[in-house]
């Protein structure tokens, strides 16, 4: 069987990131793995972060853009009692305060957990200034680097479920470990800032794990080093990537033959974009249905 440095072939590879790298850097190491340039990634995590971070294989980088829409499931450590320009372990501290006092009679546990309910739900989170976020075509964290100060627009997020897994005290400090369930836009970075900002004392985030991107999981990602042991090129081929990402839809040759040369097809009634598949389980496209057809978004075959 051939390995993976001889031979491309387009898919999904969820990989569990190291501390450290960036996720360009990943996406550079897969490049040199899979003996192709045409690797992409499905959502940045910062360099100190750790965790899922799906890889897109040749054809597959089209399935990318609905990566990047999927909900994230993080775990998180905030430390209260210290702000940073980073709003995270990263950056320079530019406050501190006792947080000490958070666990006496006026401010117990209590109010650390209901800081973070108060996140729960539809809210409007202000991104970290140091992010990927472009400012007149400049990225946030170039301005912010650069000297600027940089004041972002607020933005609608939803967090699904807020959780604190424990709170642990430090001296002067105190670092709660948390599970975080949220759309895609959401900067839990923003939320450590938010939280330490409401209690008075001060935030930033000293860890971050991303354990879900929709439905890929910690549990099936690989380390580089796996990956690039693998004989196999690609753990989840086209079809099983585009079945675990979107509804589908299945036709007839005829059909399939017509979708894959960008025709459309008669509409089945589905909302939103559906994937779909030929007769052998191939997939074709991903189509949305308007103006009384069913149309592609983009074309997954072969050229």
């Amino acid at each position: 069987m051939a390995s993976w440095s001889t031979v491309t072939r387009s898919g999904l590879v969820v990989i569990d990131k190291p501390a450290g790298l960036t996720s360009h850097d990943v996406v550079a190491r897969v490049r040199r793995i899979a003996g192709t340039r045409k690797v992409g990634h499905g959502g940045t995590l910062d360099p100190m972060a750790t965790g899922v971070l799906v890889v897109g294989v040749e054809r597959a980088t089209r399935l990318l853009t609905y990566v990047v829409g999927c909900d994230k499931r993080y775990t998180a450590r905030i430390r209260l009692g210290q702000s940073t320009v980073t709003d995270d372990a990263e950056g320079e501290v530019v406050a501190t305060a006792d947080a000490s006092r958070l666990t006496g009679a006026t401010l117990p546990d209590a109010s650390i957990q209901s800081g973070l309910m108060a996140m729960v739900g539809e809210i409007d989170q202000v991104p970290s200034a140091v992010s990927a976020i472009k400012v007149k075509g400049v990225r946030s964290y170039a301005r912010v680097r650069g000297g600027e100060q940089v004041e972002l627009a607020a933005r609608r997020v939803t967090v699904h479920h807020l959780a604190v897994i424990r709170i642990i005290r430090v001296t002067g400090a105190i670092d709660v470990e948390i599970d975080v369930r949220c759309s895609s836009g959401t900067y839990v970075r923003a939320i450590a800032r938010d939280l330490g900002a409401a209690l008075g004392v001060g935030g930033h985030l000293t860890a971050l794990r991303r354990e879900s991107v929709g439905s890929f999981t910690a549990g099936e990602a690989l380390t580089i080093e796996a990956l690039a042991g693998l004989t196999e090129p690609v753990p989840l081929s086209m079809a099983e990537a585009a079945g675990r990402l979107l509804p589908g839809r299945v036709v007839t040759a005829d059909e399939a033959r017509v979708l894959g040369h960008g025709g459309s097809l008669a509409p089945q009634g589905m909302p939103g974009p559906y994937a779909v598949f030929g007769p052998g389980g191939e997939v074709i496209a991903v189509v949305v249905e308007r103006a009384g057809r069913a149309r592609p978004e983009t074309v997954l075959t072969p050229a």
